[in-house]
């Protein structure tokens, strides 16, 4: 399965604007930009075929990741925490169209 993908690396400075995203598998994903999440501002955003995102933000105080599905037009978000672990497992099992019943356990959030 491929999705669009857009993403900002602070250390390295490396960044792709979500209007330029790139095409990518959902291995090459996590074995190619899941490890480079690493400050408080690094942030990847996975565009599936419906214009729908996905974005991973990490929490490297907690050794974590915040995983949400924004809602623009309600200012909000459906999201949760996971480890590296559980979000390698789920980038491995993307479905071709993200909804909230794909990814468990997440949370309305507004902002």
């Amino acid at each position: 399965m491929h999705y669009r993908v857009f993403y900002l690396f602070e250390r390295s400075g490396e960044s792709i604007s979500s209007a330029s995203a790139v095409e990518m598998s959902a291995r090459a994903i996590c074995e190619q930009l899941l490890p480079r999440l690493q400050g408080a501002d690094d942030y990847l955003g996975i565009i599936d075929s419906q214009e729908n995102t996905l974005q991973i933000l990490c929490d490297p105080d907690s050794d974590r990741y915040w995983v949400e599905l924004p809602l623009d037009a309600a200012k909000a978000s459906y999201g949760r925490h996971m480890g590296f672990d559980e979000l390698r497992d789920l980038m491995l099992t993307l479905p071709e169209v993200f909804d909230r019943e794909a990814i468990p356990g997440l949370e309305y959030r507004p902002w």
